[in-house]
């Protein structure tokens, strides 16, 4: 079968192209700059830019599947307003593109951040109401989305929305917002944990998803991919355990990782740095759901996630080989 990825060279991407060509698919990545990630992966590569329709036909061109992963994450707001152009308009300009190319089939990577988190005390499943005009700009930006995909869909785009929740595990080629939260655990360069966590899911369950999705994904459906949830300082007591390597445990309240935020804020801008801890990931550290089903996916997708302690262990190993962690 012939499939175009977008977000190709990104964490979710590069396992997936590499999932695709390993079950026999011919595949497209589309690459917006020259990255490592695809490097030795036999992919066609087809440069162009999801706020460019024009650059997407000859992604998109004798195409049966397209998954559309290309998205702008943020914990920090959208200060220059690409967030919501490319997880929007780009999302707009994918659905036109597969349209005019007449792919069979569109799959569409949203977030569980797509989703009204509260009421907390309920499971959050696919029938959980989208964020609306209250909320970061991320999830935001992914709400608005998965709108213009259902609304394809009423127009006959046969589509299929997944939404994972926070992703972790090998080949992470960046790494990832997740990836570096593991390096930094292991490098002793989080001083303190605060109260919270999340609900973690491993990439490569995500990617096996996604494939199944291709034939058995129902049309106009959505999936979430969830894991299991976990406090940080269970997230870093697995780090530890698998590691032999003693990492922090001190858990500071809240308040004082709040108070803490505008020195956090100015270390990052000096040494160049992604922060972990912000205003908006404090809040869902603290205030995300931790109940989110995937019985959808488990009873119509052969959805199965492996325990956090696995991909633990599996992605130092990984990190291990590629000299980011010694």
């Amino acid at each position: 079968m012939n499939v175009a990825v977008t977000g190709a060279n990104g964490h979710v991407g590069v396992n997936l192209c590499r999932a695709l060509l390993e079950k026999g698919h011919q595949v497209k990545a589309l690459m917006h700059r020259h990255d490592q990630g695809l490097l030795f992966i036999p992919v066609e590569i087809v440069h162009g830019d999801v706020l460019d329709k024009p650059t997407l036909l000859p992604l998109l061109t004798d195409v049966d599947v397209v998954f559309h992963l290309a998205a702008k994450i943020s914990i920090t707001g959208d200060p220059d307003g690409m967030v919501a152009r490319i997880n929007t308009e780009g999302t707009r300009n994918m659905i036109a593109a597969a349209i005019e190319c007449r792919v069979k089939r569109f799959i569409h990577f949203s977030s569980i951040h797509a989703f009204q988190q509260h009421p907390l005390g309920q499971f959050i499943d696919e029938t959980r109401p989208l964020v609306d005009d209250k909320g970061f700009a991320y999830d935001l930006s992914k709400a608005a989305g998965e709108r213009a995909i259902m609304e394809a869909i009423k127009h006959g785009l046969d589509a299929v929305i997944l939404s994972p929740t926070a992703i972790i595990g090998p080949a992470d080629p960046e790494p990832s917002l997740t990836g570096n939260a593991v390096i930094d655990i292991y490098n002793h360069k989080i001083p303190s944990l605060v109260p919270g966590g999340y609900d973690w899911v491993d990439v490569r369950d995500v990617v096996a998803a996604a494939i199944t999705a291709m034939d058995k994904g129902k049309t106009g459906e959505k999936y979430l991919l969830s894991g299991q949830w976990h406090s940080l300082n269970e997230f870093s007591g697995l780090i530890q355990l698998h590691s032999g390597r003693k990492t922090v445990n001190t858990v500071l309240p809240m308040w004082i990782a709040r108070f803490g935020l505008p020195f956090i804020t100015l270390y990052s801008k000096l040494s160049g740095t992604k922060p972990l801890y912000t205003s908006e990931s404090l809040t869902i550290i603290s205030e995300g759901n931790r109940m989110i089903s995937h019985t959808k996916a488990s009873n119509q997708l052969d959805y199965n996630p492996r325990p956090l302690s696995e991909t633990i262990k599996d992605f130092l190993t990984w990190l291990k080989e590629q000299d980011y962690i010694h």
